[in-house]
């Protein structure tokens, strides 16, 4: 994979977008989102999918901007004291086939001006599954 999915363009986007954390900036600015930052990070996810498959052809790369492998850049303000609108940052996961969500066994990247994070297991997992993932350990 020798192509450049990730530029300069899509950090600077979200450093002013945590500057500019409202509705109206984004919608002035979403063409820049599209084009720096979802497409992207939809195009590195589709070149994922085979080189995903000789690791376990149970993991899933899926590009779909809605309901795909990338999470949605916008924020559940319900209940939380922090209603800014939009994330900082831009994220995806590769998920088990069995997942239904975040929790699912699979491979996270989150990207974000002055750190990338990559990670790998279970998020939270609920006691039933950390009970079997402890058992198949010891």
């Amino acid at each position: 994979m020798s192509k450049v999915f990730f530029t300069p363009q899509l950090f600077e986007f979200l450093a002013e977008l945590e500057q500019n954390n409202d509705r109206d900036w984004f919608n002035t600015n979403k063409h820049r989102y599209i084009e720096h930052v979802r497409e992207p990070l939809l195009d590195f996810i589709e070149a994922l999918g085979e080189p995903l498959l000789g690791i376990s052809e149970h993991f899933v790369a899926d590009p779909r901007s809605n309901g795909g492998s990338m999470f949605r850049i916008y924020r559940d303000t319900r209940f939380s004291k922090d209603k800014t609108p939009y994330k900082t940052h831009v994220s995806m996961q590769l998920r088990h086939e069995a997942g239904k969500d975040a929790h699912a066994p699979g491979f996270y990247l989150q990207l974000k001006p002055g750190g990338c994070t990559l990670g790998g297991g279970i998020y939270r997992a609920d006691n039933a599954a950390l009970s079997k993932v402890r058992e198949r350990i010891v």
